[in-house]
């Protein structure tokens, strides 16, 4: 039965709306709305494989445009983005096939240009693809592009010439010397066939590293066959996820696909800093010694691996996934001390916190330190225990963890300690951890009510239930009014428990409701603290948030949060609070802070995995204030970058064209109001260019050469009666003023339009021109 028209189309406009305000999450839904009424078609899968890259979702972005390319095969962009989302995915033979066949498609519709950036894809890939090289030479040659066209050949005769077919590399290389007699590279080339010498192989072009090393680390990443069935341990988890981030970091930083193009270009704002917040000297070295670790751990060289990637970390790259692989190398390589200082620097992290905490449990019984392992291994079964609960029961049960691991801190009897390791080690570290962890819990006593015992109580047999049940007593005495009474309780408690974290918190919780915010924050702020020292960011985390709820304007807290955030990984969050940051420092008339906030906010963007949207909107209103300190100059400079990065964005195009019109250069505002114009006719929205020139010109009503853009584009709509009344008040004020070069570059513009009266205005032309 077919889909309903209206509703298809209200679901793609809803769509194309959120993608217009880059909320891809939002895109995604409506498309996918849309094709619940059409499933097949074209544009709405397109539009939905467009929004799942933005959002990184790479694998279902290139299953949709697979299936584009099923329903339409003739059309190239499907095609081309197939290639380069299974060049991002590791999966270079679909890659190389789909940019054959994409440069193909190209060029039948006489697209010349993404032909050769497609073949040029191949060959960054595939050095040795003879069919691609030989496309390009064909087509460089046609368009005149004789030296890329002799590069092109030589590559063909190095190919064909270790194919053993002799008679055809002479041909390749004499191809090029005609075309080229004095190509160093040529002659060189005959010179080596007449020698009996190898030709050179061709070159990797750059941006060739990036998908041959995630291609290695997908490789190296297939299960093996006990695997297959079973998943991986914790351990094995966290170095696939740490390897699969060096990569996709590799891919970003080293190669010129268009995210990287974007970071590089972001980074010029930010004078000289990159994506990696490094120098670019710093960021080449570092960007070399992880292409080789990479390269070194796939093929099992574990050793030299390590000493890469300490390479990067001297160049100035620091990330949780270098801190894990690391780590997990020294380790494997007896370097016990090293191991440790670089897994502590990992635990923080959501993506290596459970991985992190079994490896420092297995490290320190290797050192034969029982008390910290036992520590570390109980924080490891608190963090597999909240991941194998509901959801809302994550928490509830991390708390429960705290006494145990607390009255296990006095426990002294190493083989107690050494069972306790044994017994969580062989828990987790299996590859089934999350089916045992399950089986484990239900043949667990069932809990009254809704409360979740921790699996730690089928561990250790400590008596902290007391604590729990105090808490209890204190939650219902604060339920029912009894504020005093729950805080007795809790100072009661706390002697028992001095160090059990919840029940401090409880306590702040419970000085809020006593409205005393002051003591409320000053304890919620101890608690975050240890919360952090310990390696708990989460719970840190929490309670910072509480104290912002409390007191917006306490910029430390704020702060101390956002450094959390980061550590866990939440870049997305700690950029939202960096802006929130930004607007306090705003809002008190902060103007320099303000702006350095939004500074270490792009910068922090462009460092993780936050979303890309972001950039846009903190340099729009890094530029805002640029603009109210007179800093025209700064201000240019970022509203050049956001419109390489949001072209359609008409606020930018209007600040670039009046910035430029304020500093005395009408030429570059010329060039700006033609550069969008030309953008606007590409899109098919000519009506739209004549109002933003109207719109310039209100600012602006005095500008010569607005009026002028304004007269050709209503020439050019139809409407020249409107334009050569604009015109003819023109000259005859730049007449007045003493302009008489651009009255007649005017009267020049008039004759052009051909006026029913052209005869007048050449007459007047003449008259000008001889006096």
């Amino acid at each position: 039965m077919p889909g309903r028209e209206d509703i298809f189309q209200k679901a793609m406009n809803d769509g194309h709306s959120a993608a217009w305000d880059q909320e891809w999450d939002k895109a995604c839904a409506a498309y996918r709305r849309a094709l619940e009424e059409f499933p097949d078609h074209p544009k709405a899968m397109n539009s939905l494989g467009l929004a799942l890259y933005q959002l990184g979702n790479f694998e279902e972005a290139l299953q949709i445009y697979m299936s584009v390319v099923r329903l339409s095969p003739d059309d190239p962009i499907p095609m081309e983005k197939v290639s380069q989302l299974s060049e991002r995915t590791g999966d270079l033979k679909t890659a190389v096939d789909a940019a054959m066949r994409a440069g193909d498609l190209f060029l039948q519709q006489r697209d010349t240009e993404k032909a050769l950036e497609n073949w040029v894809r191949v060959t960054n890939v595939n050095p040795e693809n003879a069919v691609a090289h030989s496309r390009l030479a064909q087509v460089h040659e046609r368009l005149g592009h004789v030296q890329q066209a002799v590069i092109e050949y030589l590559a063909i005769a190095s190919i064909v010439q270790r194919a053993g077919n002799a008679e055809k590399t002479q041909e390749m290389v004499s191809k090029a010397l005609s075309l080229l007699p004095n190509s160093p590279e040529a002659k060189q080339a005959q010179t080596s066939l007449k020698m009996g010498q190898l030709l050179p192989k061709p070159m990797r072009g750059k941006g060739g590293t990036g998908p041959i090393r995630m291609a290695l680390v997908k490789q190296l990443q297939k299960p093996t066959a006990s695997q297959s069935t079973s998943g991986l341990d914790p351990i094995a988890e966290a170095r696939q996820k740490s390897l699969t981030q060096l990569a996709e970091l590799l891919f970003e930083f080293s190669d010129d696909n268009p995210s990287a193009q974007e970071k590089r270009g972001l980074s010029a704002i930010m004078k000289g800093t990159g994506g990696l917040s490094l120098q670019q000297s710093e960021q080449t070295k570092a960007v070399l010694h992880l292409g080789l670790a990479i390269d070194a751990q796939t093929k099992g060289n574990e050793s030299q691996a390590a000493e890469e990637l300490e390479g990067a970390l001297e160049a100035g790259f620091k990330h949780a996934s270098l801190y894990f692989s690391l780590g997990l190398l020294r380790y494997k390589g007896n370097r016990l001390e090293s191991a440790q200082r670089f897994l502590q620097n990992s635990v923080k992290h959501n993506d290596y916190a459970l991985g992190t905490r079994l490896l420092l449990g297995q490290l320190l019984v290797k050192k034969s330190l029982y008390d910290e392992a036992a520590l570390e291994y109980l924080e490891a079964l608190k963090l597999a225990d909240s991941i194998t609960v509901p959801a809302e029961k994550a928490d509830e049960v991390s708390q429960q963890y705290e006494p145990l691991i607390e009255a296990h801190q006095s426990q002294k009897d190493e083989n107690i300690l050494r069972k306790v390791c044994e017994n969580i080690n062989g828990l987790l570290m299996r590859p089934d951890w999350r089916e045992q962890l399950h089986k484990t819990r239900d043949q667990m006593p069932k809990q009254e009510g809704e409360m979740i015992a921790p699996l730690a109580d089928v561990i250790l047999e400590a008596q902290s239930s007391s604590v729990l049940e105090s808490m209890n007593r204190i939650n219902q005495l604060a339920r029912i009014g009894s504020l005093r009474s729950a805080m007795d309780e809790a100072y009661h408690a706390v002697q028992y428990a001095p160090t059990y974290l919840p029940l401090h918190a409880l306590m702040g919780d419970l000085l809020v409701q006593e409205n005393r915010d002051a003591d409320a924050i000053a304890k919620y702020s101890i608690v975050a603290h240890v919360y952090s020292v310990r390696g708990e960011v989460m719970q840190a985390t929490k309670l910072l948030r509480r104290i912002i709820q409390l007191a917006p304007m306490d910029l430390g807290s704020r702060n101390r949060l956002i450094d959390q955030l980061i550590a866990r990984g939440q870049t997305d969050e700690a950029v939202r609070e960096y802006l929130e940051l930004a607007a306090i420092h705003y809002r008190l008339a902060e103007l320099d802070l303000a702006r350095k906030t939004y500074t270490t906010a792009l910068r922090l963007v462009q460092q993780g995995n936050a979303n890309r949207d972001w950039n846009a909107h903190i340099m729009q209103r890094m530029a805002d204030i640029d603009l109210q300190r007179l800093d025209w100059k700064q201000a240019l400079r970022i509203y050049e970058q956001l419109r390489s990065i949001t072209p359609d964005d008409e606020s930018t195009r209007r600040q670039l064209v009046e910035l430029n019109l304020r500093m005395a250069q009408p030429d570059k505002a010329m060039g700006e109001l033609e550069n969008y114009i030309t953008y606007l006719e590409g899109q098919g929205k000519n009506d739209l260019a004549i109002s933003f020139i109207e719109e310039v010109m209100q600012e602006h009503p005095d500008q010569p050469i607005l009026k002028r853009a304004l007269a050709a584009r209503l020439h050019y709509a139809g409407r020249t009666d409107e334009a050569i009344s604009i015109l003819d008040v023109l000259g005859e004020n730049l007449m007045q003023t003493g302009d008489k070069h651009g009255a007649q570059e005017v009267i020049n513009q008039i004759i052009l339009m051909n006026p029913p009266n052209v005869s007048d205005y050449r007459q007047l032309l003449i008259q000008m021109q001889s006096s």
